[in-house]
């Protein structure tokens, strides 16, 4: 089933939310929201705080303090399956495939969480393959996917939840180029169906030519929110990427 679409504001609202581990403060004040219709892509260099803040989101890790909500719910402290099941659901930077099944058994087995209907858990595998231009390699096994199959992979496994809202965390990492612009196409036309996404990614380009609006990190904090060009060109986002000896342009 198909996500509906709509503009919702605030969609995903997070409101000064804080993350401390000891005496170490990983995000530090962050707010910002994300309308219903909307790709957001969020940057920074290694260490801004850009995985803890999805991993509140996601409900894997909880907040010190602050709040966030989704779809006018407050979310922050549920546990990550049911955050997933309110339709909020997030890819790992790492592959978290199961490497001795088939790409259709990967989907269908994600799909369960969804419906206890076997046949239709293999039907919804199949749906989301071909929606992710996999069907050919369903009965391959994952462990011999390439880079660029496996980040589809993911996101066919997250397609299966039926989602409203997905966290993708460095989809075009480990990507050629002919892969990355055929999961840029994929993207969008998933945001044209209805699914808002929130992006952490460190290739600017790619990111940039995807996103209408970047939102820019360092040390836990927000220090740009704009359009792609203003925020790479934004002399703080510069200098947390390059240092402050270096002028160039952060793309």
């Amino acid at each position: 089933m198909t996500a509906e679409r709509g503009a919702v504001p605030d969609f995903l609202r997070i409101c000064n939310v804080r993350c401390q581990f000891g005496g170490l403060v990983a995000v530090n004040g962050v707010t910002f929201t994300q309308n219903g219709d909307e790709i957001l892509g969020i940057i920074g260099p290694n260490g801004a705080g850009k995985s803890t803040l999805f991993n509140m989101i996601a409900g894997i890790t909880k907040p010190t303090s602050g709040t966030i909500t989704f779809q006018g719910r407050r979310i922050d402290g549920l546990a990550s399956e049911k955050v997933a099941r309110l339709g909020l659901v997030k890819t790992f930077q790492t592959s978290r495939l199961f490497g001795s099944m088939s790409f259709l058994e990967n989907v269908a087995t994600a799909a369960l969480a969804k419906t206890m209907d076997k046949r239709r858990a293999w039907q919804i595998a199949e749906e989301k393959l071909a929606l992710t231009g996999l069907s050919d390699h369903r009965h391959s096994p994952a462990r011999g996917a390439s880079t660029g199959q496996r980040k589809r992979l993911e996101i066919a496994r997250l397609l299966a939840l039926q989602p409203r809202l997905m966290l993708l965390d460095e989809p075009f990492g480990g990507v050629d180029m002919a892969a990355i612009e055929g999961l840029i196409k994929l993207l969008l036309a998933l945001r044209s169906s209805g699914i808002a996404i929130l992006i952490i990614e460190h290739n600017l380009g790619a990111i940039s030519r995807l996103v209408g609006r970047l939102i820019a990190m360092n040390l836990g904090a927000i220090i740009a929110d704009g359009r792609p060009e203003d925020v790479t060109s934004n002399p703080a986002v510069i200098r947390a990427y390059l240092g402050d000896d270096d002028s160039s342009h952060a793309a």
